[in-house]
C-alpha cells in the first residue's frame, strides 16, 4: 500500500510544475511486482491526470495569481504558450504527456477555458498512453520471442 501511495505521489506531483519522474518509481515497482501492472497502471495515471487538473484550475484562477513573484512563467512565456494553444488548440492536449511542454500545456488548457470534460478525456488518453508504454516496454510485452 505505501508502494502505491508513493506511485500515486510522483505521478501526482510530475503532472504539476514540479521537476518529478514517476516513470522511475513506475518501472521499479514493475519489475518488483509484474503481476500488479493493471493497478500501477490505474494509480499512476490517475495520479497524473489529477495533477493535470491542478494545472487547469491553476489556469482557470491565472488571472489572480499573474503577478505573484512565486508564479513560473513570464508574461512572453505565456503569451508564447497561448499562441500555440490557439493555433492547435484541444489537440495540442494529446502532447501533455511530454516532458517540459506537457505541464504548460495543461495550464494553458485552463487560461483558455478548455472544457473540463474534453481536457480530462485527451489528457487521460495522453497519460495514460504513456504509462502503457512504459509498461509494455518494462514488461518485455514488445519482444518477439
Amino acid at each position: 500500500m505505501l508502494s502505491l501511495g508513493a506511485l500515486f505521489l510522483s505521478a501526482f506531483g510530475a503532472a504539476t510544475l514540479l521537476p518529478l519522474q514517476s516513470e522511475a518509481v513506475l518501472v521499479g515497482l514493475l519489475l518488483r511486482e509484474p503481476g500488479a501492472w493493471a493497478t500501477l497502471l490505474l494509480v499512476a495515471t490517475l495520479g497524473n491526470v489529477l495533477g493535470s487538473i491542478v494545472n487547469w484550475l491553476l489556469g482557470r484562477a491565472i488571472e489572480h495569481l499573474r503577478e505573484r513573484r512565486w508564479f513560473p512563467f513570464s508574461a512572453n512565456q505565456l503569451e508564447r504558450a497561448q499562441q500555440r494553444y490557439q493555433r492547435w488548440g484541444q489537440w495540442s492536449l494529446l502532447l501533455s504527456w511530454m516532458p517540459v511542454i506537457g505541464d504548460p500545456l495543461t495550464l494553458i488548457a485552463g487560461i483558455m477555458r478548455e472544457p473540463f470534460w474534453r481536457f480530462v478525456l485527451l489528457v487521460t488518453l495522453a497519460k495514460g498512453g504513456r504509462y502503457i508504454v512504459v509498461t509494455m516496454i518494462t514488461l518485455g510485452w514488445f519482444h518477439n520471442g
